[in-house]
């Protein structure tokens, strides 16, 4: 079972919206922090959007205009991107870690591709 399973990517234009997706597989109690990270061509992966034990923080690029929501009930959390612009060009990665009893886990989704055009 692929423990994390991401959706949404896709091409907008600056100034549009997108919405990703990140089912995870694990147990909801278990999960520790659950994130979004993004990694630009020539870039470091950076830090989109996270929530560790019910506290939320974003990338200072992105306050203001993405938003990171849940749905425990379908074990997903959505990251809603609006007013993107062309420098939020990345691969969007969701990214989980916790334990459950004496595992320790520390999952990366498969990426989605997002592009924005001027």
């Amino acid at each position: 079972q692929v423990p994390l399973v991401e959706s949404g990517g896709g091409l907008v234009q600056a100034g549009g919206s997108l919405r990703l997706s990140c089912a995870s597989s694990r147990s909801i109690v278990s999960i520790v922090d659950w994130g979004w990270y993004r990694q630009a061509p020539g870039k470091e992966r950076e830090l989109v959007a996270m929530l560790t034990r019910g506290h939320l923080s974003y990338g200072n690029p992105v306050k203001g205009r993405f938003t990171f929501s849940t749905n425990y009930g379908k074990n997903t959390v959505y990251l809603q991107m609006d007013s993107l612009k062309p420098e939020d060009t990345a691969v969007y990665y969701c990214h989980v870690r916790g334990s459950l009893g004496t595992e320790v886990y520390d999952d990366w989704g498969q990426g989605t591709q997002v592009t924005v055009s001027s």
